[in-house]
């Protein structure tokens, strides 16, 4: 065994109750689920062709293969955000399938360089909080894309950012789908090719990464500041002086 290499270290700036040693043990799951895996795809086109709709479907149908139960989102009639109360029948099915999933897989056309405002109106509805629950915190996300030309990589690399905003655990692997258009048949089923291989094995990985850590995501996003700050504001609530 290596040599500690602050044997004696003190730590003055830290909460040592509530400083958190993660072990083996509890990174072991005893009684895993045994229900489908529950993942949500969300695109973010409305053209009635739409390339990042024919993905998600195609993405779908690998998923539903693999064993998962699956649910497809459509944006249309989805307010823009804050143009309509929270109460808005598609947000609120928006909302109760974000909390109904263990993973997601969200997929936008590249617009401009960038996702495109379908796709982040949906993101946006998503709550980073609903009273004590966090509807994205721990679960797992894929990230695809389809491009009008090219292959590019600017709405993939956005949406990670957006997952790691939405505490979600982002698979490494990633889809960018080039010159879409030349890629699904006219019935709209992807043909073969290298961008398709890639569609399989994103897929894949985010079965695994669901199948892996759905029952450890909240332990895996819990942080030491969060317990800091909710300690100190039980204390404050105990310690008020009677009004």
């Amino acid at each position: 065994m290596s040599e500690q290499l602050f044997p004696e270290a003190t730590f003055a700036a830290l909460r040592t109750d509530l400083f958190d040693v993660p072990t083996q043990e509890r990174l072991t799951v005893l009684t895993p689920s045994q229900h489908r895996p529950r993942l949500l795809m969300l695109y973010g086109s409305l053209r009635e062709r739409s390339y990042s709709r024919l993905l998600t479907f195609e993405a779908a149908r690998l998923l539903e293969a693999m064993g998962a139960e699956v649910r497809i989102f459509d944006p249309s009639g989805l307010p823009l955000p804050d143009d309509a109360p929270e109460s808005h029948p598609k947000v609120q099915e928006l909302r109760e399938l974000a909390a109904w999933s263990e993973g997601m897989v969200w997929c936008s056309p590249e617009r401009h360089g960038a996702m495109t405002g379908v796709m982040k109106a949906q993101i946006d509805w998503i709550p980073l909080s609903s009273g004590a629950v966090r509807p994205t915190q721990g679960k797992t996300l894929a990230v695809m894309q389809a491009c009008g030309g090219s292959q590019s990589f600017n709405a993939v690399n956005q949406m990670r950012v957006l997952g790691r905003w939405m505490r979600m655990l982002t698979v490494p692997n990633q889809s960018s789908v080039a010159k879409a258009f030349a890629e699904f048949t006219e019935d709209g089923r992807m043909r073969p090719s290298a961008f398709y291989d890639r569609v399989v094995d994103v897929m894949e990985e985010l079965f695994k990464f669901t199948l892996l850590t759905r029952d450890l995501g909240p332990y895996l996003v819990d942080r030491y500041s969060e317990r800091k700050e909710s300690a100190d504001e039980l204390s404050k609530r105990v310690n008020q002086r009677a009004l």
